[in-house]
């Protein structure tokens, strides 16, 4: 009997041991916050910067697992279910429509970068230079097309209706287009740099990540490429509730450090804006 009441103990606290080993690995300061965390990141220039920014994450004493993704559906659908903790491959207004169409309960952990919108063609090298019913090429996000609408009103190709929220227009707010521009919606962003490739349209609308990505410089390869102040700021997105712990906070400060900031500025050329919002 003693015997058996000596191994029952020694059993029970080898399994002790172990929990607090365990709760060792998994918790920061003791407060249960997991000192690991996954990321969703577009390939480029999300996840790039990400790299970066690892070891600087690691230093605050957080391991960061980066996922890549190469559409703007997943990402969100993913932090939805719990298996990211965070994602950074949109802008706000996207974030603001997929909130709104899925029901999703996110926040805005901090703003990161902005990536210009650029204007691709390969038979004309300004805008002034398209025909009259030229054939324009733009992702099939609604999210983007106030983005873009505002972009080609400021470029003198259209005017769009008075009293019209710029950030939520759609080609149905157009008011006057002079050069009767036919407009497509019909591929998803990621197509795009492919569209281009094949000499598809006569201008085909691309957001820099995915034309980095297809090996495009958007300062020189563009004919108009979009304001560096434009209000489309790719962010850190987590679930409500989230933004305060101390594992994302350590994440959105490193992407905000003069070393990350830096980076970017060298990395893209200027075609990736950093921001610290």
């Amino acid at each position: 009997m003693k015997k058996w009441l000596l191994a029952l103990l020694v059993l029970v606290l080898t399994a002790g041991l172990a929990a607090c080993g365990s709760s060792e690995e998994k918790t920061e300061g003791g407060k249960g916050e997991s000192k690991k965390i996954i990321v969703g990141a577009s390939n480029v220039p999300h996840a790039e910067i990400l790299e970066e920014a690892k070891p600087l994450l690691e230093e605050k004493g957080f391991e960061m697992e980066i996922k890549t993704f190469n559409d703007y559906v997943v990402p969100n659908q993913a932090l939805d279910s719990g298996e990211l903790d965070a994602n950074y491959f949109q802008h706000i207004p996207y974030l603001e429509s997929q909130m709104a169409e899925n029901g999703y309960k996110f926040e805005n952990a901090g703003g990161i970068h902005i990536e210009p919108i650029g204007v691709y063609s390969k038979d004309y090298t300004t805008l002034e230079d398209l025909p009259k019913g030229a054939h324009i090429i733009m992702s099939s996000s609604v999210a983007d097309h106030g983005r873009i609408l505002t972009m080609l009103e400021k470029e003198g190709l259209i005017t769009l209706k008075d009293g019209v929220e710029k950030v939520k227009a759609t080609i149905d707010d157009i008011a006057e287009n002079p050069k009767d521009l036919k407009f497509d919606t019909e591929y998803e962003a990621a197509l795009l740099p492919q569209i281009f490739n094949n000499g598809e349209g006569d201008a085909v609308l691309i957001n820099s990540n995915y034309a980095i990505d297809a090996g495009l410089n958007p300062l020189k390869d563009s004919i108009a490429i979009e304001e560096s102040d434009s209000p489309y700021v790719n962010v850190i997105a987590v679930r409500e509730g989230d933004a305060d712990k101390p594992a994302i906070k350590a994440l959105v400060e490193v992407l905000h450090s003069k070393e990350i900031q830096d980076f970017i500025l060298e990395k893209y050329d200027g075609a990736v804006v950093p921001v610290k919002e």
